[in-house]
């Protein structure tokens, strides 16, 4: 009798990193003993099937993400690569991080509405005052300007890793205008018509009723008062990166969705074009940065925004979400002083740490980090999506020392951190489980209360060894189970 062809006959040892699904090579953790088994049973040519029928779905719904790269001529428009193989949570450790996540959102939407009116964490010398007035996120534009419920961050996104001894730390805050909504519901989507036997043999916490909540915390941001608001999204367009999440966001909560030439300003107040004349917009999410919001408040020459929006949203005629001027409290400098904003608005002790950080700006880290650099990952303070990193232990001589001059010639516009080992999780590579490196991306929504949807986005690093999971870089995902027991 020939022997089964079964997905995994030699489960590879986790060791020495933290690893979601195995303690060791042969012991699977208890909540993943039955999806671990459920696997087992599979034959690799039925998986197979089911994945080229997860890509072509993918494919046909328009899932795509547009990756850029030095070394192509044109932008490379893709699916977003998809692991069947789902990471679970259980609920006892979803509950710390839902508690540490929510009371990280509320400082920060306290540190933003401080900085743009008494300043007082300046005053107080919690922060040095010259980090934020002279940070690029900063907007004078917003000084004294009020915001409806001092709600600055409606939406965040915010990135999680665990270490070799699988504790949770904060990698970043995403508070501008974070993207992978719509990965997220499409993960679970994808998960329950190709693998129900799976998704509807586990009791999984639902993520659908999210989008209502996100959809009533926009309402109810409406300056107006109305039972029932205009709500716009506001695209740049089909040649953006995450054009399908905006349009998926858009038909999925039944708010418009608009570019820049959608929109006009009278008398202070914004309206919508359309067929039938004009419409007036109560509140707008915004997925452009600050720069192009609006061509006479920003930068002179965007084509994407509203000419005259900020002296609307001054006069209180439109809210817009996330609030300008946001990108301030996610830039990677101020990241390193959150736990002391915690401490300093919330009298608590932070419940998620952050990655230890250098200031770069500080001599003495600085000439530490230059010594270290191999061993560092530095960051600019100002980019996302895995753009503008030096990974020291995978870095060329040459890497480094390119990275060197940049950081001694500018030494503000960077950090650094200790490399941190993510946990990894097993993905289906040919029919066998493989390990890769993951991360996971909360999302939290700021409405009547803040509330984070189950789960999140975990990211993967498609790339072996590779410690960069942003879907800007080739990165995939996996649908995450946040466990009701």
């Amino acid at each position: 009798m020939s022997k089964p062809e079964n997905l995994v006959t030699n489960p590879y040892d986790p060791h020495p990193f933290y690893d979601e699904m195995f303690m060791n090579a042969y012991s699977v953790r208890n909540h993943y003993q039955s999806v671990f088994r459920q696997f087992m049973s599979m034959k690799a040519g039925s998986l197979n099937k089911r994945q080229s029928a997860t890509m072509k779905r993918m494919m046909e719904e328009g899932i795509t993400f547009t990756l850029y790269s030095p070394d192509q001529t044109e932008p490379l428009e893709r699916t977003i690569p998809f692991d069947p193989i789902p990471r679970i949570i259980p609920r006892d450790e979803w509950l710390t991080l839902e508690k540490g996540l929510e009371q990280r959102v509320k400082a920060l939407n306290l540190f933003l509405k401080d900085i743009y009116h008494d300043q007082s964490i300046l005053k107080d010398g919690i922060i040095p005052r010259k980090m934020v007035l002279s940070n690029c996120y900063f907007r004078p534009e917003m000084m004294r300007l009020s915001i409806p419920n001092d709600v600055y961050v409606t939406v965040s996104g915010i990135d999680l890793i665990r270490d070799e001894q699988g504790q949770y730390f904060v990698l970043e805050d995403n508070l501008r205008s974070p993207s992978g909504f719509s990965y997220l519901y499409k993960s679970r989507s994808i998960m329950t018509h190709l693998f129900p036997e799976l998704v509807f043999s586990h009791s999984i916490q639902d993520i659908e009723q999210s989008l209502n909540v996100f959809l009533s915390a926009l309402r109810r941001l409406s300056p107006s008062g109305k039972s029932d608001p205009v709500i716009g999204l506001l695209t740049p367009g089909c040649y953006n990166s995450a054009y399908f999440e905006h349009t998926f966001l858009a038909q999925q909560m039944g708010i418009q969705l608009v570019e820049g030439h959608d929109l006009v300003v009278i008398d202070h107040k914004v309206y919508i074009r359309g067929i039938k004349g004009l419409r007036q917009i109560d509140v707008l999410y915004r997925r452009i940065d600050d720069d192009f919001l609006d061509p006479l408040a920003f930068d002179p020459n965007s084509m994407l925004g509203v000419a005259g929006i900020m002296n609307a949203y001054r006069a209180g005629n439109i809210n817009i979400v996330n609030a300008p001027g946001t990108g301030v409290a996610d830039d990677k400098a101020i990241y390193a002083y959150v736990p002391d904003m915690i401490r300093y608005y919330l009298n608590e002790e932070p419940i998620l740490k952050n990655v230890p950080t250098y200031i770069l700006s500080r001599p003495e880290e600085r000439d530490y980090v230059l010594q270290h650099l191999d061993e560092m990952v530095v960051k600019e303070t100002s980019l996302s999506g895995g753009y503008g990193m030096l990974i020291g232990p995978s870095a060329t001589d040459s890497e480094i020392a390119d990275f060197r001059l940049k950081i001694i010639a500018d030494p503000d516009r960077y950090i650094a951190q200790p490399t941190i080992q993510l946990s990894r999780a097993p993905v289906m590579m040919d029919g066998q489980m493989a390990a890769r490196h993951i991360d996971l991306r909360a999302f939290v929504i700021a409405g009547e209360n803040i509330q984070v949807i189950p789960g999140g986005l975990t990211r993967v690093a498609l790339k072996e060894g590779s410690l960069v999971v942003n879907s800007s870089q080739g990165g995939g995902c996996k649908d995450t189970w946040v466990t009701h027991s």
